[in-house]
């Protein structure tokens, strides 16, 4: 009888996912040598060849494929004992690992995490900043505990088996112009379609807010905006706004208080909003997840005022 080495199933499982004996390694701290090694011992253990060579790299054979998936379901086995052991101790404790994108990170997790320290002082605590595109395999794989993305008008996100998904703030989307910007004199909503000569900043190639730039000018406007700069930062984007002229479409919560060198109006065509969404891994929690999700959806509400 094999007793199988949960943190080489883990391996194994994370290779079948992620594709690439590097990418494992970087996920979980390891050398790919380091995990070359543990999964050819697991290989000696079962009795059978887990991995084939594929060009420069390895891919599972039909046996490994097998056997990950039977790593998926024992590892959620442990997830969950682990969880019930939990929830018998006394003083809540833990880790909990979190993602979020910027504006979320900022206004929501890093206020939670401030809150939590006061009122769990032995839960520790992991924030990362990422975009949904690679908070999600993180989250699916149990690198993150819950996720904090969004979601536009028109631009629905996808929805991957496994995964929880709950609407946690809306908000209205809002132009923003250099404050010297001819649109910006009368102080009230400016067209989309005024803007089509204009220069736009927005993130980058590939995410939510990307396409919903591309989109809103292409819906409201009627053109292909001329987008020029890019950044997930939304402090680069508002910099581009300030010193270049350029013209941003932002959600609420990216947005200053104040700021002279910028005019922020409402779209006159039509209101365009933003949802913020907590994303959880489907099955038990623990004890301290639950306890940093019950504070995020409080942050939240306090944001929205």
């Amino acid at each position: 009888m094999v007793a199988f080495d949960l943190r080489r199933l883990r391996m194994l499982r994370e290779l079948d996912e992620r594709g690439t004996l590097a990418a494992v390694a970087t996920a979980l701290g390891y050398t790919p040598s380091a995990i070359s090694q543990q999964l050819n011992v697991l290989e000696r253990e079962v009795g059978a060849p887990l991995l084939q060579k594929a060009g420069r790299g390895v891919r599972l054979t039909d046996a490994g494929r097998l056997l990950s998936r039977h790593a998926g379901v024992l590892l959620a086995a442990a997830d969950a004992a682990r969880v019930d052991l939990a929830s018998l101790a006394g003083t809540l404790r833990g880790t909990v690992r979190a993602g979020g994108l910027q504006s979320a990170t900022r206004r929501v997790l890093i206020p939670a995490v401030a809150r939590m320290r006061a009122d769990h002082p032995r839960v520790r605590l992991e924030i990362s900043e990422l975009e949904l595109e690679q908070a999600l395999p993180e989250l699916r794989l149990g690198a993150l505990d819950l996720v904090v993305s969004d979601e536009y008008d028109g631009h629905p996100r996808p929805r991957p088996a496994g995964l929880t998904f709950e609407p946690l703030h809306e908000e209205p989307l809002k132009l923003v112009l250099p404050a010297a910007h001819p649109c910006a004199e009368h102080g009230g909503p400016v067209a989309i379609t005024a803007l089509q000569e204009d220069v736009w900043v927005a993130s980058a190639t590939g995410t939510g807010h990307h396409a919903l730039v591309v989109g809103t000018c292409r819906s409201l406007g009627g053109y292909e905006p001329d987008l020029r700069h890019r950044s997930n930062d939304a402090d680069v984007q508002l910099e581009l706004v300030r010193t270049t002229g350029a013209v941003a479409l932002m959600p609420t919560l990216a947005l200053p208080v104040a700021d002279t060198a910028l005019a922020i109006r409402d779209i006159a065509e039509a209101a365009v909003t933003r949802r913020l969404m907590i994303i959880t891994r489907d099955g038990p929690t623990a004890p301290a997840a639950d306890a940093f999700l019950t504070t995020v959806r409080e942050q939240a509400r306090l944001v929205a005022g």
